[in-house]
């Protein structure tokens, strides 16, 4: 979309420019004895892109079972991409499993059976996780909104006591 003239030019309904925008913030591939390297590293990106507390766990959590089933399930190794785009951070997990042809257990399975709940918990943790089978493997998906920018301008501290 290309924006022409001054702001105030734009259609009312149009997004800002720069809203579409996706910004890289994290391309790295992994195996399992990168994972927990990794796992920090995007728990850093995460907190430096604006998203902190029990949102940001979670998503870390989500991603980090993810990154675990490429490992176990997708060919012992994968990629990992986190974007910023808007409001939203969206992690892609990548890896170059064989296809298996059957479906992917995104529900809880019985408390007898050991494992198996990885994507259940990267679904339930995010509220949004997609799988997209490829030729050579699967992508992940999980996606988490950033909280909305402060207005205004920002507050200014001191430790001096304010003017009598």
């Amino acid at each position: 979309m290309n924006y022409l003239g001054p702001p105030d030019a734009r259609d009312p309904g149009d997004p800002p420019p720069g809203a579409d925008e996706t910004t890289a913030l994290l391309s790295e591939s992994f195996t399992a004895q990168t994972v927990t390297a990794l796992r920090h590293l995007l728990t850093a990106r995460v907190a430096a892109a604006g998203l902190t507390g029990d949102v940001a766990e979670d998503l870390v959590l989500a991603v980090h079972e993810l990154v675990t089933n490429a490992v176990l399930h997708g060919g012992g190794r994968g990629r990992l991409d986190l974007f910023r785009q808007a409001d939203l951070l969206i992690c892609e997990i990548t890896d170059h499993g064989q296809e298996s042809g059957g479906e992917l257990p995104v529900h809880l399975p019985a408390t007898t059976t050991p494992g198996g709940r990885g994507l259940w918990l990267a679904h339930h943790l995010t509220g949004a996780l997609t799988l997209t089978r490829r030729p050579d493997g699967l992508t992940a998906t999980v996606t988490a909104s950033l909280p909305p920018e402060p207005s205004g301008a920002p507050e200014v501290t001191t430790d001096r006591p304010p003017f009598p």
